[in-house]
């Protein structure tokens, strides 16, 4: 497997700290068009429901951006959810979004 870019690499270094921090069955994290990053966990209230790529996805919009380059969800899961990928595609078509296991490697 190729080496990930150090920017792809940093996304993944902080999907795998929210999940961890939190204890949460997913992390996300999302780079913006200006090279901030975004990241995130599951959110499981009785009121809101988010996939951590969801909830990445939302901080960034709460911030203002207007579209993404990257994004990265760390999960157990086979498949990634398609209502995650669609928060993703909402803002940039074109956007890789990585899919790792808990241990950093790239499915």
């Amino acid at each position: 497997m190729p080496e990930l870019d150090p920017e792809d690499a940093k996304l993944v270094t902080l999907a795998r700290s929210a999940r961890a921090r939190t204890g949460a069955v997913e992390g996300a994290a999302v780079r913006d068009l200006d090279g901030r990053t975004y990241a995130a966990a599951t959110v499981d209230l009785p009121s809101l429901s988010l996939t951590a790529l969801q909830a990445a996805v939302a901080a960034a919009v709460s911030s203002g951006v207007s579209g993404l380059e990257a994004a990265v969800v760390v999960t157990d899961e086979q498949k990634l959810d398609p209502a995650s990928l669609a928060a993703v595609a909402d803002l940039s078509a074109e956007a890789p979004v990585l899919h790792v296991d808990p241990s950093g490697t790239v499915r």
